[in-house]
C-alpha cells in the first residue's frame, strides 16, 4: 500500500487527510489473513459467533421486509432497551431520548467528536491508545494532545491526573477516555474518575468516555464504573459505545452515544449526514442482544479470564518480558526487553516464525514502540497454543543477534 497520494492528485485533497498513517494492525493482518496455520491475535474481536438467536432476529426481519430507511437516531424499540440495559447493569437512569444508535463504536466516535470540535479545538487523551480514535480528532479539525501513561517494572500502569491537568490550555475542549483502555488494560480508578469530573466541570470541558469494554473486567466485581453514573443528565458528557465485543458483533457495524439531556436533534442530524442510521433489521438483532444476551456476555467474560490467566502466567515467567497484567478489556499488553528494531518490525518476525499474530505497540501510539498486543477473546485452548508458540520464540530472543528481516 502506498504511504502518500499521487502528486497529481495531492493538491486536491484535504490537506487533513492526505498524509494519514496506514493502520499498523491491518498492514500485519493483512499479511495472513486466510494463512490457516497462523494463530491470530492481533484484531480485536472474539473468536465465537454471534449467537444464534441474535442472528434469527435479522432473520425474521429480513423475512419481513424490515429493510426500508427507519429513524435517523434509532427505533424507540431500541433505544428505550439501551435505557433499560444501562439500569439493569449500572443502576443508573438514562433517558431514551439520549441514546444514539450508530454505525459501530468507530461512527460513535465520529459523531462524538463532529458535535463537540471546532477547528484546532484540542483533545487530550491518554496514550497508547486506539489509533482509530486519534485519527478522528484530527478528521474533523482538531488536534490530539497525547498524555503518556507511567509504565512501572512492576507491571503496573498509572495516569497521573496532576500531568493530564497540566496539558490544558484555552484550546482544550475535551478530555478522551477509555476505561477499561485498549491496548493497555488499564482502568481508571472511581476516585480518579471523580477527580476528572470535577475537573471538567471547573473548567468547562467536555469528558468522551469510550467505554466499550465496560463488562470485560477480570479482578473484583463487575462491569466497571461508568461516568454515567456519575454525572448528571446536564452534564458534558459523551460516552461511546458498540454491540460489537459483548455479543461478538463486530461485523454487525452496531454501536451507540449516549450524550447530554438536549442534544437529540442534533444527533439526529448528525446520523442523518453521516449514514442516514443504521439498518433496521440489524437494529432488530441488537434489541434482541440487549434483551436476551445477558448469559453470553458472563460466558464470554469468564471464557476471556481462563485465557488472560494462561497467558498472563507463561509470559510472565519469561525474564525478559514485562506483562501488564489488565484490568479489563481483552487484550494483554507487554514489553519485550531486547527487542530487537520496531515492534512492527517484531509483530510481522513473529508471525513469519512462530506463526502467531500480533499487534505492534507502535500502532497505538510512539510510546508504544516496545510493546506488543495480543488479544485473548479466544478458546484457553487455542491460549495454550499461542503461549507454546511464543514461549520459545521471546525467550530467544536476548541471544540473538541478526538483525530483523524484512516480509515478502
Amino acid at each position: 500500500m502506498s504511504d502518500v497520494i499521487p502528486a497529481t492528485l495531492s493538491a486536491f485533497c484535504s490537506s487533513r487527510v492526505q498524509h494519514m498513517p496506514d493502520n499498523q494492525i491491518v498492514a500485519v493482518a493483512d499479511l495472513a489473513r486466510h494463512d490457516a496455520s497462523v494463530v491470530k491475535l492481533w484484531i480485536g474481536e472474539g473468536d465465537l459467533p454471534t449467537p444464534d438467536v441474535i442472528k434469527q432476529s435479522a432473520v425474521d426481519a429480513l423475512s419481513a421486509d424490515d429493510t426500508r430507511y427507519s429513524y435517523s437516531q434509532g427505533t424507540p424499540e431500541l433505544r428505550r432497551a439501551l435505557a433499560d440495559y444501562h439500569r439493569r447493569h449500572w443502576q443508573v437512569d438514562v433517558a431514551a431520548e439520549r441514546f444514539c444508535i450508530s454505525i459501530g463504536g468507530m461512527n460513535a466516535v465520529v459523531m462524538a467528536m463532529q458535535a463537540i470540535l471546532d477547528e484546532g479545538s484540542e483533545v487530550i487523551m491518554p496514550t497508547p491508545a486506539w489509533p482509530n480514535a486519534r485519527q478522528v480528532i484530527e478528521i474533523v479539525g482538531g488536534v490530539n494532545v497525547p498524555i503518556a501513561f507511567d509504565f512501572h517494572d512492576d507491571g503496573e500502569i498509572v495516569l497521573d491526573l496532576d500531568k493530564l491537568f497540566a496539558r490544558v490550555t484555552e484550546r482544550t475542549r475535551a478530555i478522551f477516555i477509555n476505561s477499561p483502555s485498549n491496548p493497555t488494560g488499564w482502568r481508571m480508578p472511581k476516585a480518579d474518575m471523580v477527580r476528572l469530573r470535577d475537573f471538567c466541570r471547573e473548567k468547562g470541558l467536555w469528558i468522551v468516555a469510550d467505554e466499550v469494554y465496560n463488562h470485560f473486567v477480570y479482578d473484583g466485581g463487575g462491569p466497571a464504573d461508568s461516568f454515567l453514573q456519575l454525572c448528571t443528565p446536564e452534564d458534558k458528557l459523551l460516552v461511546t459505545n458498540t454491540f460489537s465485543k459483548n455479543w461478538c458483533m463486530t461485523g454487525w457495524r452496531a454501536g451507540w452515544v449516549v450524550f447530554p439531556l438536549g442534544m437529540d436533534q442534533l444527533f439526529a442530524r448528525l446520523c442523518q449526514y453521516n449514514t442516514t442510521g443504521v439498518a433496521p433489521f440489524i437494529q432488530k438483532a441488537c434489541y434482541t442482544a440487549l434483551t436476551q444476551g445477558d448469559d453470553f456476555i458472563r460466558q464470554q467474560v469468564e471464557r476471556c479470564r481462563q485465557s488472560r490467566d494462561i497467558l498472563v502466567s507463561g509470559l510472565s515467567a519469561l525474564e525478559n518480558v514485562t506483562v501488564f497484567s489488565p484490568q479489563g478489556t481483552f487484550y494483554l499488553f507487554f514489553k519485550v526487553h531486547g527487542l530487537v528494531g520496531s515492534s512492527l518490525d517484531m509483530a510481522k518476525r513473529i508471525l513469519r516464525e512462530a506463526k502467531v499474530g500480533v499487534a505492534p505497540g507502535s500502532a497505538f501510539g510512539p510510546e508504544g514502540d516496545d510493546y506488543l498486543r495480543i488479544c485473548f477473546a479466544i478458546d484457553p485452548a487455542l491460549a495454550e497454543e499461542a503461549l507454546a508458540r511464543l514461549t520459545p520464540f521471546l525467550a530467544a530472543l536476548s541471544s540473538r543477534t541478526e538483525q530483523p528481516l524484512g516480509v515478502e
